[in-house]
């Protein structure tokens, strides 16, 4: 990890000792010499760590000198005067003891308070009698201590998956470090090992080339700084740093949970100290998960993985010096794997959420990559992408367990299970992660001993892990074409659910940009529609109008109803109504998930689904009205929308240009245009209005906001109702729909 990066701690240490040298220097001048006071560093300048934007913490101890405040200032004004942020306070040793007793930041600071001028006596009785407090009374402060760390996670998220980072707030951050060598003061829990300690120095470093970078006192590393920080640190790329950072936070999060398991085990008083048998081998003592007594990992290389499903299944951690153990003796894995470790792995995965922390002790252990040398190329990989909470690795375990709940709905729970920890396992390769997945999980079914059979359902899965959930946000499912080319596809049922269900646990952990009610209803409607023709049954014919659609054509239009997150426009068909339909919707912040249509004689029936950008959805009453103007003709929905975009403050985050592919063989009966763009306030109405200015009519539209990105899918004809073939045509289409994206 540390050799990646070039190191700031010289510069740090040198930065402590020019500001001990002035502040001495100050304190000497201040106070005829030092005596009766003692200037005490505490937090970054403290622990030594003083990065480019920090500012100086600093106490000063006093004997009840009736000049103080004079001395005080003498010290303090010339610190605001050179520009250094400043965190000031004046006690007494008394003074100190006692507001480190009811304050949790200052407790925290005096325990690992630096003499830095004047009496070294004062610092070290005040830090002795914090420090016998901090021990004598570590059960209400470590519950304390706890509750701030829960606070952190609550409000900064997790360091290691984030794409914006909090460094020093973030779940296994800089604060983490310190509240484990805070316990660690306390005498109840060892402190922090050489691996946190590496991790710590690591974000140290990327702290301080963030001050460099953006010369201010950040702690969040936000998108537009990573590439730069990237450099600074001798790093190729925003990616190499992220990933180091992902494995930094990783670890250090590792070792926080570990030394809280321990406090937590003071805190609740004795436990059972007797062996309960879990699996062979392996049995529970003192609420973890140790091997049994004249076990001999040498000799079983099946050991860790029962170990860790045995531990899953009871819900308890793995005991670290256990995994220790296992990662120093433990054989090499036959290949292929006998049948008793592909089980064990099954055993683990179908624990479900008990999985995922019995996982990353195995990872953190180095054992996965052991077993699965695949799996180094997706180990602590980023995401760079919004609507992906975790990187790839922590991604793929967190679909697994998700998964695990979906074993009852499925012919074979053991593929679906392997499926989901390799469908992304491509994203360590170049190109397409599906294409790529479904070779490199060919080697790794034949590795964990599948059959040959299996491995192809498996392969098939990892290939086409994406098909249902894209084909039923991006294509129209009342085209006959649709339904029997994912039919073609999945060629068999037994695929076909595996597929369903890897769908709803691969969207749920990615995030819920990724999966929700509406997208869950859209796939099930395709998966019923497939199953029907795999059966044998023709594919079904696009429906009719419902009755209360038809009840509505007969009036001849201009009808509008607002129900819920369901919006149904009723209005003579003509060109463009549905993009001025979806412009109305946009300048009242409702979000376009999808919309369709259907014709009754000359009559056209637009059924949208929203949902509002933020907030409480519009008035029904007023969007009705609106939606009444703009059929009218008597609503310019053009100025409308300007105004919006003009209130909008413009992104300074750069993003990629758009994309617009006319994607062949997807309908036999329009023409599909897919669009790809930035995400913003009347899209869908920007691009309606391109096809209109290319005499297009949109028959169907599939709209999908993924993050800060938008994927629209478009089925348009020509004014006479048929497909585009004219290649000049198609060509004109496409470079109109970007210049109005531009």
């Amino acid at each position: 990890m540390r050799s990646e990066v070039r190191s700031y701690s010289a510069v740090r240490k040198e930065r402590t000792a020019e500001n001990d040298r002035w502040l001495k220097d100050l304190l000497r001048t201040a106070s005829a010499g030092g005596e009766g006071v003692a200037l005490v560093a505490v937090g970054s300048l403290g622990r030594g760590e003083l990065a480019p934007g920090s500012d100086l913490d600093l106490v000063l101890l006093h004997e009840g000198r009736e000049d103080i405040a004079r001395v005080a200032d003498r010290i303090w004004y010339p610190i605001w005067d050179s520009g250094v942020g400043l965190d000031h306070s004046v006690r007494t040793v008394d003074e100190a003891v006692k507001v480190a007793r009811e304050d949790l930041k200052a407790v925290l600071g005096l325990i690992q308070a630096r003499h830095v001028a004047g009496d070294p006596e004062l610092t070290k009785r005040a830090r002795e009698a914090v420090l016998a407090e901090w021990r004598a009374d570590s059960r209400r402060r470590l519950v304390e201590l706890r509750e701030a760390a829960d606070a952190r996670l609550e409000t900064s998220g997790e360091l290691a998956f984030l794409l914006e980072p909090d460094l020093k707030d973030g779940r296994g951050g800089l604060r983490d470090v310190q509240a484990m060598q805070a316990v660690a003061a306390a005498w109840v829990a060892s402190a922090p090992g050489p691996r946190v300690r590496e991790a710590y120095e690591l974000i140290l470093d990327v702290r301080h080339a963030l001050h460099v970078v953006t010369a201010r006192g950040t702690d969040r590393l936000v998108l537009q700084e990573q590439d730069a920080v990237a450099g600074l640190l001798g790093l190729l790329d925003a990616d190499a740093l992220m990933r180091l950072l992902a494995e930094a936070g990783r670890t250090i999060s590792h070792a926080f949970d570990a030394t809280w398991r321990t406090v937590d085990r003071l805190l609740s008083g004795p436990v059972p100290r007797g062996r309960r048998p879990l699996a062979d081998g392996v049995v529970e003592h003192g609420g973890e998960v140790v091997l049994a007594r004249g076990v001999n990992p040498r000799n079983d290389p099946v050991l860790v993985l029962r170990a860790a499903a045995a531990a899953a299944e009871a819900g308890l951690p793995l005991a670290p010096a256990t995994v220790s153990v296992l990662a120093a003796q433990s054989p090499p894995m036959p290949v292929p794997w006998p049948d008793d470790a592909r089980d064990a792995l099954v055993a683990l995965l179908g624990a479900g959420r008990a999985a995922v922390p019995v996982w990353e002790e195995l990872d953190q252990a180095g054992l996965l990559v052991k077993l699965i040398p695949d799996w180094e190329r997706v180990r602590h990989r980023p995401q760079r992408n919004p609507i992906h909470r975790f990187t790839v690795d922590r991604h793929l375990i967190e679909t697994a367990a998700n998964a695990a709940a979906y074993t009852r709905e499925v012919s074979r729970p053991d593929l679906l299970l392997i499926a989901a920890l390799f469908h992304d396992v491509g994203k360590g390769w170049p190109g397409d992660h599906s294409a790529t997945g479904e070779v490199v999980v060919r080697d790794i079914g034949a590795r964990i001993g599948l059959s040959p059979p299996d491995v192809e359902v498996l392969a098939t899965a990892v290939r086409h892990h994406l098909l249902l959930p894209e084909t039923a946000t991006r294509r129209d499912l009342d085209d006959p074409v649709t339904i029997e080319k994912v039919a073609g596809a999945v060629g068999s049922r037994q695929v076909l659910e595996l597929l369903a269900a890897l769908a709803s646990a691969d969207g749920n952990a990615t995030g819920p940009a990724a999966w929700n009610a509406w997208k869950a209803g859209l796939v099930a409607d395709l998966v019923r529609r497939v199953r029907s023709v795999l059966s044998g049954a023709p594919p079904p014919h696009a429906p009719s109008l419902s009755p209360a659609h038809t009840a509505l054509a007969r009036h001849g239009g201009g009808a509008v109803r607002v129900n819920g997150a369901s919006v149904t426009v009723v209005a003579p068909d003509r060109p463009g109504l549905l993009w001025s339909a979806a412009g109305v919707l946009s300048a009242h912040r409702l979000v376009v998930r999808s919309a369709s249509s259907a014709a009754a004689g000359a009559t056209a029936v637009i059924e949208f689904s929203v949902v509002p950008e933020y907030g409480t959805p519009p008035d029904p009453a007023t969007l009705e009205a609106d939606l009444r103007l703009v059929l009218a003709g008597r609503l310019d929905i053009e100025q409308r929308l300007a105004r919006r975009t003009r209130s909008m403050r413009a992104s300074k985050v750069p993003v990629a240009p758009p994309r617009v592919t006319l994607v062949d063989d997807a309908s036999a009966t329009a023409t599909v245009i897919e669009v790809r763009a930035h995400d913003r306030p009347g899209l869908l109405w920007r691009i309606g209005r391109a096809f209109g200015e290319c005499g297009l009519d949109v028959r169907a539209a599939r709209v999908e906001t993924l993050g800060a990105e938008a994927v629209d899918v478009f089925y348009v004809v020509d004014r006479a109702g048929r497909p585009l073939s004219d290649g000049a045509q198609r060509a004109q289409v496409r470079d109109q729909v970007l210049a109005a994206l531009r």
